[in-house]
């Protein structure tokens, strides 16, 4: 779920100031459906070899795909026919638990969405049964075109299709040097900058351009890369360290620093736009102080996860 911190430090006054708040661009939902017939211990369908649960499970999607292509009516509506939906195996691996947050089920499956949800029906004895349930209940979600993929699986009588659209192509595969990514953070934030910019209920005039620093670019790098290799999200490192200090070791010797996080969004422009719409972010990107930047990303070591980590880091030098 992406992320936003901002961290400001003034060396004159000693002040930090730090805001975040979540944003989610990765839509997670879970519906449950308990049917007529209910769940019994020591069911025909609990005692079936699990090939053949399975296989049942995976007939849900061949027959969302016939539902999609003739829909002919959606909760009492005339319904279009929608492309078919790719049935993915990964999708089908995904296990949703009681308080399982569907992104985490999908990193453990193999699979990076930038859309998921998930509905679940219990009771059906078979998958003709389950999918009358869900085509009654939930046709909207099954006709849903911002979904490209699906997967089913079956435990005992309860029945779950997970539905999902692919992450964009990782960083990686897009900027092959995290220089380049930084420098389209540069860019992003140095055009809100030229024309001004309104951060909550404040707002800011033009600002000068920042320059790109290779010290701040290093200091940026190095704890986006730790956030990445060790999952967490903080302007504190696991070291105890905050931009400051991370910034003195980089080199970059400082009257005024100040530091923006973000993890989840998958390109540079997303991580800029994120930062814009929230104040605190923004405040820093408009800050006239600062003069100068370096920005970075790290990915996490499951790079199939598509989870990003990006760090951006302003300064004044002495």
């Amino acid at each position: 779920m992406p992320k936003r911190h901002s961290e400001f430090e003034d060396m004159s006054d000693c002040t930090i100031l730090k805001r975040g708040r979540p944003q989610a661009s990765l839509l997670l939902a879970a519906a449950m459906l308990a049917a007529a017939a209910p769940a019994s211990a020591g069911s025909a369908a609990s005692a079936q070899p699990a090939s053949a649960a399975g296989g049942q499970a995976g007939e849900l999607v061949a027959m969302i795909n016939a539902y999609r292509a003739a829909p002919g009516s959606c909760n009492g509506e005339t319904a279009a026919p929608v492309p078919p939906l790719q049935a993915h195996p990964a999708l089908a691996r995904v296990r949703i638990g009681p308080g399982t947050f569907i992104e985490y089920a999908l990193e453990g499956a193999g699979y990076a969405a930038e859309q998921a949800e998930a509905i679940s029906v219990r009771g059906p004895d078979d998958a003709q049964a389950a999918m009358n349930v869900i085509q009654q209940k939930y046709c909207r979600i099954l006709l849903n075109t911002r979904f490209s993929a699906a997967g089913s699986y079956r435990d005992g009588k309860e029945w779950t299709v997970v539905f999902a659209r692919p992450a964009p192509p990782l960083p990686s595969a897009i900027f092959p040097d995290w220089r380049d990514a930084g420098k389209l953070i540069l860019e992003g934030v140095n055009a809100a900058r030229a024309s001004g910019h309104t951060c909550g209920d404040q707002h800011f005039p033009p600002a000068p351009p920042l320059s790109w620093n290779p010290a701040l670019a290093q200091a940026a790098l190095g704890h986006s890369e730790d956030m990445a290799a060790r999952r967490y999200f903080s302007h504190t490192a696991k070291d105890g360290s905050k931009a400051a200090e991370r910034t003195r070791r980089a080199g970059y010797h400082w009257k005024l620093v100040g530091e923006n996080i973000a993890f989840g969004q998958h390109t540079p422009q997303q991580a800029v736009a994120s930062w814009l719409d929230s104040p605190g972010h923004c405040a820093n990107i408009m800050n006239a102080r600062f003069t100068e930047m370096g920005a970075a990303y790290g990915i996490a070591a499951e790079k199939r996860s598509g989870i990003v980590y990006w760090t951006q880091v302003f300064g004044q030098p002495r």
